[in-house]
């Protein structure tokens, strides 16, 4: 509709200018310009969109003004018009019906030359006085989860070991006279045969060491299934990774020595300090059971000239070219706006056809002049997210060639699978172009009986069953882009001092590696205004949505820019559920700014609820 009314528009000013053009000839003149000068047309300022409820007045042209180079002030001279049509006098109108209206914004010149601009009026329907619906109350503290982990500190140290702020912390003051006296542990791990992999999240005020240990617990004599001898546990958190095998059914008990350890005893003073904390924010365990092998299905011929295509909107550019073996998209304009969906590289699968439930792998080759950070997914070409098998997290060096590999069980039925990349998101500040080189693209089967089951032992101390207001459940969680094996994203929560708090220790490069979540259910027919008070240990930002559960059809999609000063931000829908609806309130912080921030703590003070009914 704005077309049709721009089309209109542009016809009447071009009549109008031909008419004047006939009447001023003789002058040897255009009317309103200045003499020997070219007229130019006049812009609007101040056009935005509107809500309003229906039954309510509306001025549409309230804080619009507009101006020319030659005749000066025209705001006087604005006109507008809706689409539905509504009826305005001076500007202000009374809509009836809720929906949304396409509204066009008009103002010509003395030499008849116009101005435009657009904006959309949504009118919503009538409702009654806003109430409170939630109120979530932070000041319920939950029960953490040890999950069977213990501090052992023997008597030679002197430490705390304690879960608090969301997470495993031991306060060490002196560690000892052994790795053994300072411990955090974790006794009768069950086994059965086949592989485990365990990763303990952690890192320290100051740099230390660390033994990780598998200690089997139903030998004779001691003896361990693996160990990992001086582990270095850096400032930034960062896994402690131990692999070991069991050839049958048995008990462990893994150790993660935190006491006195002097890797080199000709150089005592590369030891453990004194005076530091370690923090340790989750245990990842990996049971592997059975085997399997890859069986390909589709080997790219890019020396054919085909296989790789790129698609680019918001104000970005890119092409693709192939090179021998290779394939190449060269980026030449990151967007303007929108986000990692603003540039996608689709690598062909053929007629091949992914099976909802079946497994699968591909691996290929990066190659980015500027470094590279995203999204990679499998999916359909032509329905995108609405058909998609799986979803991962990229993230490649400048100028190292990466092998990007992924096995998976496909979520969906794809009929026209693609390997598709979003990239638009530029790789570090003031990079404006890139070149991207693949090579060496496979997909696949995975055959055989191999199982691999993950478990993640955090220790927040909001978890489910942590009652709020009105009897509600406390659900708080985080995700973190680490929980499904991406390079980057680790964060946690708790609450105290009657606020809940998120911590990111690690902060991802896309969006969805960060992630705070609260499920909550809305009744049907009613409009919601939610009520955020927070602020943080650093300026961050991150994406707000009110988004339905199972889907992506968010209601409210904002953007919050939290400070050390404490803020109070309202958000408010502008359409109403069918019916009672299960919806979560969720925040995205994952960004290449938020991963170079380093630590950063967001605080929510206060997050609220309110309900306008339908009348």
């Amino acid at each position: 509709m704005k077309k049709i009314q721009k089309i209109l528009a542009l016809a009447l000013a071009l009549a109008l200018a031909l008419s004047l053009a006939a009447c001023g000839g003789e002058s040897g003149g255009e009317a309103g310009a200045p003499a020997g000068g070219e007229n130019t047309a006049p812009e609007i300022t101040g056009v935005h969109d509107l809500t309003v409820e229906a039954g309510s007045a509306i001025d549409v042209l309230e804080g619009i003004t507009a101006s020319d180079a030659e005749d000066g002030d025209v705001t006087a001279l604005i006109t507008v018009e809706a689409t539905p049509t509504l009826d305005f006098a001076n500007g202000k109108a009374t809509p009836a019906s809720a929906g949304d209206y396409e509204l066009v914004y008009i103002v010509t010149d003395k030499g008849g030359l116009i101005g435009e601009a657009f904006a959309t009026l949504t009118v919503t329907r009538q409702t009654g006085e806003a109430t409170l619906y939630k109120e979530f109350d932070f000041s319920l503290e939950g029960a953490p989860d040890a999950h069977g982990w213990t501090a052992d500190i023997g008597e030679s140290a002197q430490a705390v070991g304690e879960m608090k702020q969301g997470a495993f912390v031991f306060d060490i003051t002196n560690p000892g006279d052994g790795d053994g006296a300072v411990r955090f542990v974790k006794p009768g791990f069950a086994l059965e045969k086949g592989d485990y992999r365990v990763k303990i999240w952690a890192k320290s005020t100051a740099p230390t060491y660390a033994h990780f240990i598998a200690r089997d617990e139903t030998a004779e004599e001691w003896s361990t299934f693996g160990a990992v001898w001086n582990a270095r546990i850096e400032e930034n958190v960062a896994p402690i990774e131990l692999n070991f095998a069991s050839e049958g059914e048995g008990s462990a008990e893994l150790m993660l020595n935190l006491g006195k350890i002097t890797p080199n005893p000709d150089n005592a003073a590369d030891t453990t300090p004194e005076n530091f904390t370690v923090t340790i924010d989750k245990v990842e365990i990996y049971k592997i059971t059975g085997e399997e092998h890859q069986v390909p299905a589709y080997n790219a011929d890019f020396a054919s000239g085909a296989g790789l295509t790129v698609e680019a909107g918001d104000g970005a550019a890119a092409e693709v070219s192939f090179d021998g073996d290779a394939a190449v998209a060269a980026i030449s304009a990151y967007p303007t706006e929108g986000g990692v969906w603003s540039i996608k590289a689709n690598l062909d699968l053929g007629d091949l056809i992914i099976e909802e439930g079946g497994k699968y792998y591909y691996s290929f080759t990066v190659n980015a002049e500027n470094g590279l950070g995203g999204e990679c997914l499998v999916e359909s070409e032509t329905m995108y997210h609405e058909a998609r098998a799986n979803f991962n997290g990229i993230s490649v060096p400048a100028g190292e060639d990466t092998v990007i590999f992924q096995s998976f069980t496909a979520e969906r039925n794809v009929l026209d699978p693609v390997i598709r990349m979003q990239i638009g998101n530029p790789p570090a500040e003031g990079v404006t172009a890139n070149t991207i080189t693949i090579t060496n693209f496979e997909f696949g089967k995975l055959e055989g009986d191999k199982e691999v089951v993950k478990t993640i032992e955090t220790f927040a101390n909001v978890g489910k069953g942590t009652a709020v207001k009105e009897s509600g459940e406390f659900a708080w969680e985080t995700f973190n882009g680490t929980d499904e094996d991406n390079d980057r994203g680790v964060g946690t929560i708790w609450t105290e001092n009657g606020s809940l708090f998120y911590r990111i220790d690690n902060g991802g490069e896309v969006d969805w590696h960060n992630k705070l979540i609260c499920p909550v259910t809305l009744p049907a027919d009613s409009y919601f205004t939610v009520e955020i008070t927070a602020k943080a240990s650093k300026p961050v930002s991150c994406g707000f949505f009110l988004n339905p559960a199972g889907g992506w059809d968010p209601r409210i999609s904002q953007g919050i820019d939290f400070t050390t000063e404490e803020q109070t931000f309202t958000f408010e829908t502008t359409d109403t559920f069918i019916t009672d609806m299960d919806v979560e309130l969720l925040f995205q912080f994952g960004s290449a700014d938020t991963a170079a921030l380093g630590e950063v703590t967001i605080e929510f003070v206060s997050v609220k609820i309110y309900q306008r009914p339908i009348m």
